[in-house]
């Protein structure tokens, strides 16, 4: 099975708001690869910190540049933008609207739900644009 259109569902989902429904996409005993501070590296931590995502960044939008997919994974590169109107990771809304590169690894079963995801933000771009560390020359 093909999964690029696995991975863009998980993204229609997130720009749609419905992090219900990216729930149901993940398999029961999904695994988060990557350490998300203060949430549980599982389905039901994953599905919070996408609530905490969508308060601090409601018009978030993930932007698929390429897919890449071969057997169980899918590699996503895509531009992610929002402005920054709640808190987020303990910072204030700053009103600040960003734009950062991530990359995605999602295995899937061949039911389409995702099991394992692995990821990479650009968190430097991302702090230097709210503000947090100061941006180069």
């Amino acid at each position: 099975m093909n999964h690029t259109a696995s991975i863009q569902r998980l993204y229609d989902l997130i720009n749609a708001g419905d992090i219900e429904g990216l729930s149901n996409q993940m398999a029961s005993d999904f695994v988060e690869r990557d350490d998300l501070p203060g949430f549980a590296q599982n389905k039901a931590g994953v599905t919070e910190y996408f609530k905490m995502l969508l308060t601090a960044f409601p018009d978030i939008n993930m932007k698929v540049q390429d897919v890449i997919a071969s057997g169980d994974k899918a590699v996503a590169r895509l531009v992610v933008s929002g402005t920054h109107q709640g808190p987020f990771m303990g910072m204030p809304a700053t009103g600040k609207h960003v734009e950062v590169k991530v990359i995605d690894i999602t295995r899937f079963s061949d039911d389409g739900l995702a099991r394992e995801h692995w990821g990479l933000i650009d968190q430097l771009a991302l702090m230097q644009q709210l503000g947090v560390i100061p941006a180069g020359p």
